[in-house]
């Protein structure tokens, strides 16, 4: 399994520091930037896979602003969203920084620069602005698009006596294809990992919209999520059967999301994952272990009928910047410069990311790339991104005793909606 330097909730993808960059440890690298130098963190500073990425992305800045010096501060992602926060605390930090979509970017709105007028330009070439709003203003520009697409094996449906280019549609369908794959090959349902509570969100997100009817599914996106609602609960229920009917690898609790999970899916011990759309845990990385032919990408199974299966996908990553960079229109250059065709061409190429770019052409990707973009027009926001960084947390947290059987669904449905009404 490749050694990465791995994401939580929600995925990421990030860029390589500059030659001669910073790191955690560099002091002098941790505050600001001033007139004529801009500091920027990330994550994932030093991936070979985004060196050209980054290369595009400088020379496209440089040409613009030849007098000013960029350094990227690599952070470990384990702890960067502290960092950052003790960082926003103080009022002083880098002036540019790599965010997730969804709630660790809406959390810390107050902080950020809204780029609305600088990014104006790129609004129809870009895609998954919603991901990096907040009350009406956007705070970062997507450089890629992040999804969970339900993954599943061809070879094992074909082993099995199953046709692989008809997955079922149905919930029950879906439940009876896995026995018969599983008494086949012996492969497990789902590849699950839930240590780190990630699992649910992956779940939640990829299952949900063949449980929530249309306008549940639209209702929760916009904030007015009614968690007392039968097929809420059922998405919970539904996590709980999985596990308890051995539908998921064996101890999917103690089992990482990264890599292990993924392990699981690529060594041919489970015929189904729900992945990402980008740079980990995703089709590029499943046709490093699997044909790429026999890479399959299904929609979520009705569960509940009239629900309407989509893609769920958000902005993935995002650049933003901070209130308190020296130079504002310059930070905003940087940001333009990172999400720049050229740059993300590469990214794409290099790292299998989806980027947020409509021009940047995936018709070489394969089939299970063409069939994700083929969906994106259609899809959905996911999930739980819509949720605050605290609620997902705690989702994590119950997650975990729902498997374990140490609470009830309603009393994880009931504690999730306190939480998400406290905000």
């Amino acid at each position: 399994m490749k050694q990465r330097t791995l994401w939580s909730a929600i995925l990421v993808a990030g860029l390589v520091a500059l030659a001669g960059c910073g790191s955690a440890s560099d002091p002098d690298s941790a505050p600001g930037g001033s007139k004529g130098k801009l500091v920027v963190w990330d994550w994932k500073s030093g991936d070979a896979t985004a060196s050209s990425y980054v290369k595009k992305a400088k020379a496209d800045f440089a040409q613009q602003h030849p007098g000013v010096t960029v350094e990227f501060v690599a952070q470990p992602f384990e702890q960067y969203y502290t960092l950052l926060g003790a960082a926003i605390q103080a009022g002083k930090g880098p002036d540019v920084m790599l965010f997730n979509g969804g709630g660790q970017i809406r959390d810390r709105a107050d902080s950020l620069l809204p780029l609305d007028e600088y990014v104006r330009d790129d609004k129809k070439r870009l895609a998954g602005w919603e991901a990096f709003t907040k009350d009406n203003k956007t705070y970062a520009a997507p450089v890629t698009l992040q999804g969970h697409p339900i993954y599943y094996n061809k070879s094992l449906y074909r082993k099995a006596g199953l046709d692989p280019e008809q997955p079922a549609t149905s919930w029950d369908e879906f439940v009876a294809n896995c026995r018969t794959i599983t008494k086949a090959t012996g492969a497990r349902c789902f590849a699950q990992g839930n240590k780190e509570g990630i699992g649910i969100q992956f779940f939640l997100s990829g299952l949900g919209s063949g449980v929530l009817s249309p306008t549940e599914y639209d209702d929760w996106i916009a904030g007015r999520r009614d968690w007392s609602s039968p097929a809420v609960k059922r998405i919970f229920s539904l996590w709980k059967e999985a596990d308890d009917k051995g539908l998921n690898n064996d101890g999917a609790n103690s089992t990482a999301m990264f890599n292990d999970a993924f392990a699981v899916f690529q060594s041919n011990k489970a015929a189904h994952v729900i992945g990402l759309m980008s740079d980990v845990g995703h089709w590029k990385d499943f046709a490093e272990f699997l044909d790429a032919d026999d890479v399959g990408v299904m929609k979520a199974p009705v569960v509940t009928a009239g629900a309407t299966p989509r893609l769920p996908y958000d902005g993935g990553i995002g650049y933003a910047v901070a209130k308190w960079t020296k130079d504002p229109e310059v930070a905003a250059d940087l940001v333009r410069s990172l999400t720049s065709t050229d740059a993300l061409k590469s990214f794409h190429a290099d790292a299998g990311a989806i980027a947020a770019d409509r021009t940047v052409d995936v018709s070489s990707a394969g089939p299970a790339v063409a069939t994700i973009v083929s969906e994106i027009d259609r899809g959905k926001p996911a999930l739980h991104v819509a949720l605050s960084s605290k609620t997902v947390d705690l989702m994590g947290r119950l997650s975990q005793q729902l498997l374990s059987g140490s609470v009830t669904v309603d009393s994880a449905v009931e504690q999730l909606a306190a939480s998400d009404r406290a905000g």
